[in-house]
């Protein structure tokens, strides 16, 4: 037996008797409980896996191998991501087929991921490019098309110049391409969707049941932007037409008056109630009614039409988060008409301003400078007046009246209400109430609403509902390495589906696929792909637009539940008794991309009855970022720095040639592009891959960012050697026999056995709530406790207790580290593999802790902690807290009322 943590004498061997036994091959007994663990879909890139990466995959790996030791059937696949851009993009930089390096890339990801002794089961392992897939994601689609989720439309998108393809606008960040970081244009092009947004309210409230960080999901109800308001039309006039004095009845509109007399526009607000404020409309540059109201003419629209047309133009070549970004100064345009507003006949100005978006609501705006930020600052900057609604409060009038207006007066009130643009800010309020507001004037937010409501909806003129900010989730992609979508068009242009028997649609094998410039997808020039025979055997071409990556991954966890049934897509009983994930982990960055599309897929398909649950991922877990210490230098002056950089990236190589003073080390994310990427091949070679598994176990909470340091590994490769250690000392002793033959009773034995009980709980429960490193933690204090309690040499009575203890310090070590535990259980004289024994138990009586802190408060107020027995009676918690000095002093003076005793927990006096 070795004495010490030498990984290169006995890793590789276990990883190879590992794969000549397929021991992690999927096992469905059906006497068992199920559990499937499941890492998200990784797209294999040239750089291969960094131990970032594993930051990911290890306690993945962790959770599902105890997880088989509990006596569960457990399902803990992989494979691979690998259509979509950044594959074709790699391919024409290395100018080569992107099939080919799929497969090279993702050979590259499995040998890494072996070689950190991961537990997949690879026989189930796809990849998404394969026809055997992807003819099943057409198949969803076409499911989707039938059931009227899935349709073309004519539409402006988001257009990424570089990779030349429309993006969803999930994938648009900070105006940037999310992939290539290219400023993103819009385009006019017919587009494929689905229909999300009909599924936008049970996307918000199933995520009540699910076990997910709070953090995603309110990125999620965020993303979909469900808001309560009211809908109602505003009457656009010209030139002299004067105020209302009444509001008729839905305007009294009339399909045969004159044009102008019945151009109307509709807007949606969440603050109805602030109606009365309103001083402006706002529309949408892409407003259709902005080409009406400049085709009406007249002569305040035609002093407009010049500068309507020119600011239009400008905001074509804005992005949406351009357009949207915080701090930016408003720019609009009046548009020569007015709109009355109906609450009190008021002509008020149409404006058009890009912080109005056409895919926003209704496209169009009330303006209310006196209770929106936005507003305000439109209206201060173009001259537009601002009437006051509410009564702000002396603090806020006082914290907000501008330097500019001169001193303070006393009378500041009078001052907001004469004129707000005195004062900094829009004061926004739901409590207090309304001024200037007819007959609704005194009420709050809530009254207001609900009769304004009211009223509108008797008029016939608008009505209260609900609104989503989630729009259809764009899917075409003008680009070949993706999924074919089974659509073809008779000579009318009408679409219809490729049927099922003809399923794939394979995309052609050929050399040259690069994009094209004028938005169209490189198949539309391969006339043998583009050419076919529709459905009714007429002459047809085939829709030449591919889906993108996210369709493929919305259901990959679905096939692997029935990875190689080439007659469904996966086989109702196998997918009922795997479905849901139990365990899915990943990043948070695919908070509303991904999760978003792989739950509306799996509604879709619990809707057609094709699976059996409303969710597909049960528990989510996000790990934190690896961090590499990364150096950056000065830029000097004829440099210029990337957007968000203080400095230059220099490799390490050049870092060590400068002087520190011109250098700057910063922590950032481990890339390959950042030059500051461990791979674990190199960790496993210098340090071997238990002490690199362990490390990334041991070195923050699962959540937590991490600072990555090489020398870590030293630390946990020193602990293995303790542990080999420990266990050639015990092995002399060892008895399979030990359950059978006792443990002892003396003093240590007692010890022992309290230790060891008390560490199987705590690590059981460790790897449950993803805490690996108080995990790893635990078994470190227990190796400790051991060793100190076998200072005086095992004694051969005492064998039974020594027996427990090497067993169950290899048994739990086994998740974290299994090449060392099953060459330590091989050493004394285990059969088979770790993996395959029966995880500790532990006596609740032996786990039991033998004290507890208790905290005790004075009514409700925490005023000291105690340390008890943990069998203290409800009399004897009562006794103790009492009897603290600190809680004598808080109750000096005053008479004990009740005593409010939580078992284990707190002790809670209430006196006066």
């Amino acid at each position: 037996m070795l004495d010490r943590y030498e990984p290169h004498q006995f890793e590789s061997k276990w990883r190879q008797r590992w794969e000549e036994a397929d021991l992690f091959r999927t096992r469905e007994d059906e006497d068992k409980p199920k559990f499937y663990g499941l890492d998200f879909f990784p797209y294999p890139s040239g750089a291969g896996l960094s131990v970032g990466h594993c930051r990911n995959y290890v306690p993945t790996d962790v959770l599902c191998r105890m997880k088989t030791m509990r006596g569960y059937n457990v399902l803990h696949p992989m494979g691979f991501d690998a259509f979509g851009l950044p594959a074709e993009n790699e391919a024409i930089k290395r100018k080569t087929h992107p099939a080919p390096m799929i497969d090279q890339y993702a050979a590259t990801y499995k040998r890494q991921m072996d070689l950190v002794g991961i537990s997949y089961d690879w026989s189930r392992s796809f990849k998404s490019c394969e026809p055997s897939y992807y003819q099943w994601t057409q198949w969803i689609f076409e499911l989707l098309y039938r059931r009227g989720l899935a349709y073309r439309k004519d539409a402006e998108v988001n257009w990424c110049p570089k990779d030349k393809t429309a993006l969803a606008n999930e994938e648009v960040v900070g105006g940037l391409c999310e992939r290539c970081g290219t400023p993103v244009e819009k385009k006019s092009i017919p587009q494929w969707y689905f229909r999300i947004t009909e599924y936008a309210q049970r996307l918000i409230d199933d995520l009540d049941d699910l076990d997910w960080p709070e953090g995603i999901k309110a990125m999620q109800r965020n993303w979909i932007g469900r808001s309560e308001g009211v809908q109602f039309r505003m009457k656009v006039v010209f030139g002299g037409q004067e105020d209302a004095e009444t509001t008729p009845k839905a305007y009294d509109l009339d399909s045969d008056a004159d044009p102008k007399a019945d151009m109307t526009f509709e807007v949606f607000t969440t603050r109805v109630d602030t109606i009365f404020g309103v001083t402006f409309c706002v529309l949408a540059p892409e407003h259709p009614l902005v080409d009406r109201i400049l085709a009406h003419g007249g002569p305040e629209v035609e002093r407009q039409a010049s500068e309507v047309r020119a600011y239009r133009e400008m905001a074509k070549s804005e992005t949406e988060a351009t357009r949207l970004a915080e701090n930016r100064e408003k720019t609009g345009v009046f548009t020569g008409a007015h709109a009355l507003n109906p609450a009190n006949g008021q002509r008020v100005p149409i404006w058009t301003a890009d912080y109005v978006l056409s895919g926003y609501g209704t496209g169009a705006i009330m303006a209310v400078p006196a209770g929106d930020e936005r507003d305000f600052e439109f209206a201060c900057k173009f001259g537009i007046p601002v009437t006051a609604i509410q009564e702000p409060d002396a603090d806020w009038l006082a914290a907000n009246w501008t330097a500019g207006s001169g001193p303070t007066p006393e009378n500041l009130l009078d001052q907001y209400l004469e004129d707000p643009k005195r004062f900094a800010a829009a004061y926004i309020s739901k409590d207090a109430p309304l001024i200037n507001a007819k007959e609704y004037t005194g009420m709050n937010f809530a009254e207001a609403t609900r009769a304004l409501g009211e009223w509108m909806e008797a008029c016939e003129i608008g009505e209260r509902k609900i609104q989503y900010r989630l729009r259809d989730w764009l899917i075409s992609r003008q680009r070949y390495w993706g999924c074919p979508i089974p659509v073809c068009y008779a000579k009318d242009g009408d679409a219809m589906l490729i049927p099922e028997n003809q399923l794939p649609v394979e995309l052609p094998d050929v050399d040259s696929y690069e994009p094209s410039d004028d938005g169209t997808s490189p198949l539309s020039r391969i006339t043998e792909f583009v050419n076919c025979t529709t459905p009714e055997g007429t002459l047809g071409r085939r829709e030449t637009d591919t889906m993108g990556g996210f369709a493929c991954s919305s259901w990959y966890f679905l096939r692997f539940c029935d990875p190689h049934n080439s007659d469904q897509a996966w086989e109702p009983k196998k997918v009922s008794y795997w479905m849901p994930v139990d365990t899915y982990v990943g990043g948070a960055e695919h908070a509303v991309m991904h999760l978003l599309y792989a739950r509306f897929w799996t509604k879709v398909l619990y809707d057609e009855g094709l699976v059996p649950v409303k969710e597909p991922f049960q528990r989510l877990r996000n790990q934190g970022q690896v961090l590499g210490r990364t150096p950056y230098r000065k830029a000097r002056a004829s440099e210029k720095l990337e957007v968000g950089e203080d400095g230059i990236l220099v490799s390490y190589e050049e870092a060590a040639t400068l002087p520190e003073s011109d250098l700057t080390w910063k922590w950032v994310r481990m890339s390959k592009s950042k030059g500051n990427v461990v791979t674990p091949d190199e960790a496993v070679e210098s340090y071997g891959a238990d002490a690199l598994r362990l490390y990334e176990l041991f070195v923050a909470p699962f959540d937590a960012d991490v600072e990555w340091n090489n020398e870590g590994m030293t630390g946990t490769a020193r602990f293995l050697s303790r542990v080999f250690r420990l266990a050639s000392e015990l092995a002399p002793c060892y008895r399979r026999d030990w359950r059978s033959s006792g443990t002892g009773t003396s003093e240590t034995v007692r010890h022992l056995r309290r230790a060891t009980h008390k560490t199987i709980r705590r690590v059981t429960e460790d790897i449950e709530r993803f805490a690996f490193n108080t995990y790893i933690a635990a078994m470190m204090e227990y190796v400790n406790t051991v060793n100190d309690l076998k200072k005086s040499g095992p004694a051969p009575e005492d064998a039974g207790a020594w027996s427990e203890v090497l067993e169950t310090l290899i048994l739990l070590l086994a998740p974290a580290a299994p090449h060392t535990a099953d060459e330590l259980w091989e050493s004394i004289g285990g059969q088979g593999f770790t993996y395959d024994q029966h995880w500790p138990n532990f006596d609740p009586e032996l786990a039991k802790d033998d004290v507890v802190t208790i905290a005790v408060q004075v009514n409700g107020k925490l005023r000291d902690t105690i340390e008890v027995p943990a069998d203290s009676s409800r009399e004897q918690l009562e006794s103790a807290a009492l009897a603290s000095e600190k809680v004598k002093n808080h109750l000096a003076g005053l008479e004990v009322r009740k005593v409010i005793v939580v078992p284990g927990k707190l002790v809670n006096v209430v006196a006066n």
